[in-house]
């Protein structure tokens, strides 16, 4: 699967291990995702490369345990993924709204709520459960 910003500046290509369809679909019940309307998705077995063309156009936003970036781009605003990296590697999880195909997440999105975690213990779900990432 493909997508980008509104204006391009962050492109994603996200391959799956598994059709789109059996993927989660979450809806994070944060006042940042909630305020984009993101629908985010992840495939731990599955690896996800993100281009960023104007690296001085991307925020990079960390709030609360401050354990990833949600990369927001500067120039249109569209929340593309939130990314957490130690050392070498790095995971994500995707807002699916990005995606030129949305017909694979044309459904109910699974509220979630993270209150109350550590922060090692949001590293060690991201890990889990976010995609192995490629930043570019």
């Amino acid at each position: 699967m493909t997508g980008r910003c509104h204006c391009g500046n962050i492109a994603i290509r996200f391959d799956a291990s598994v059709d789109p369809r059996a993927l989660p679909l979450r809806a994070c019940d944060c006042t940042f995702c909630r305020r984009h309307g993101a629908r985010t998705t992840a495939d731990p077995a599955g690896r996800v490369r993100i281009e960023i063309r104007d690296p001085g156009e991307i925020s990079r936003y960390r709030w609360g345990l401050a354990t990833a970036d949600f990369l927001v781009c500067r120039r249109c605003g569209v929340y593309a993924a939130a990314v957490l990296s130690e050392g070498a590697r790095s995971w994500a999880t995707v807002n699916t709204l990005i995606f030129d195909d949305q017909s694979p997440f044309q459904r109910e999105a699974v509220s979630v709520s993270y209150e109350g975690e550590s922060a090692g213990d949001r590293i060690e779900r991201r890990k889990r459960s976010w995609t192995p990432t490629e930043l570019g």
